[in-house]
């Protein structure tokens, strides 16, 4: 489990100020940690939770702990009085605000405390977060809500003001991959973690999640029949891809996956192979750089990220699959 001092050597800014808002008694009823992904914000909702809720509190620090029942349980996952909200499909809905709201009226099971995380903020909808904004614009002394978000500025501005502002700056690859290292994963799964900029506690679980690890075979088999230019790539598309990739966040993922590979081939084409992700498939790569020019690979990178503006806007996943598909193998 990550500590301060683990957050305080990537994000000082950030950690400083919640430090002395926990050890000068100052927490704030609302707190909106922003930034882009893979900054340690997700660590420290858990790092602040912890500290909040734990039983053997030194006045001096901010750091729980990290042994008495209560640390051990947000630790696992099973707090009661620490409740996180995530998307439910391609937004927060309005109901799992009022299911917050119908919470705030209960006492807390194991205490008169209670915090709230909201994943991927960003991402309520218009009825969702004015729901919020009661809570926001009414706080209570023992409740405090965290917002977490990639996307400040998708957020309404009623609900930023109302929350102290936390901001988590941009990592180099390099850190992010020292640490994913540290933690046990593999030199190539720490590289394409990095790129994508995912938190490490997160790289830390899909590192154990078979899921992911059939999401790189697959992409890879993907291209392998993308680059015959023949029917292959759309069929493995309807017959293997689509059927691992389900929804659009899985999507999302796969191409990510889709976008490092054709950025390595450009890495290829510019002779910059110390900026290669996908270090285990670098025999593949430049086997394919011969294959597909700088040109072509540029323009099917700008295919891909117009794919992932599709999916954002609601554009069925298939049919926009299907035109990627087409693309990669002209």
């Amino acid at each position: 489990m990550t500590t301060w001092v683990d957050l305080e050597s990537y994000q000082p800014v950030a950690v400083k100020m919640l430090q002395h808002s926990i050890t000068r008694q100052r927490i704030a009823h609302a707190y909106l940690f922003h930034g882009p992904p893979g900054t340690g914000k997700q660590e420290a909702s858990l790092l602040f939770a912890m500290r909040y809720f734990c039983e053997h509190i030194d006045e001096s620090t901010a750091e729980p702990c990290h042994q008495c029942h209560s640390c051990k349980r947000i630790k696992s996952g099973n707090h009661p009085d620490l409740h996180w909200i995530e998307p439910d499909g391609q937004s927060i809905k309005k109901d799992q605000i009022e299911y917050l709201q119908k919470e705030f009226t209960y006492t807390g099971l194991e205490s008169n405390q209670k915090v709230y995380v909201i994943m991927q903020a960003e991402k309520m909808t218009v009825n969702a977060a004015n729901r919020l904004l009661k809570f926001l614009e009414e706080p209570s002394r023992e409740t405090v809500a965290i917002l977490i978000t990639d996307h400040a500025g998708r957020m309404l501005d009623t609900i930023v003001s109302r929350c102290q502002r936390v901001q988590f700056h941009t990592l180099s690859n390099l850190h992010l991959y020292n640490q994913l290292v540290e933690k046990g994963l593999t030199e190539s799964t720490a590289s394409l973690f990095a790129a994508m900029k995912i938190d490490v506690d997160q790289a830390v679980k899909w590192n154990e999640d078979d899921w992911f690890a059939e999401a790189r075979k697959i992409v890879i088999q993907l291209m392998d029949r993308v680059m015959n230019s023949n029917e292959e790539g759309y069929l493995y598309l309807h017959q293997v891809y689509l059927k691992h990739f389900k929804g659009r966040d899985a999507l999302e993922f796969g191409l990510e996956l889709l976008l490092i590979w054709f950025q390595d081939i450009v890495s290829f084409h510019l002779d910059k192979q110390g900026s290669i992700v996908l270090i285990d498939q670098k025999e593949r790569l430049e086997q394919y750089h011969y294959v597909v020019s700088l040109s072509e690979a540029k323009t099917l990178i700008y295919e891909i990220l117009n794919t992932k503006r599709k999916l954002a806007q609601n554009v069925h996943p298939t049919l926009a699959m299907e035109y990627l598909i087409l693309q990669l193998q002209r």
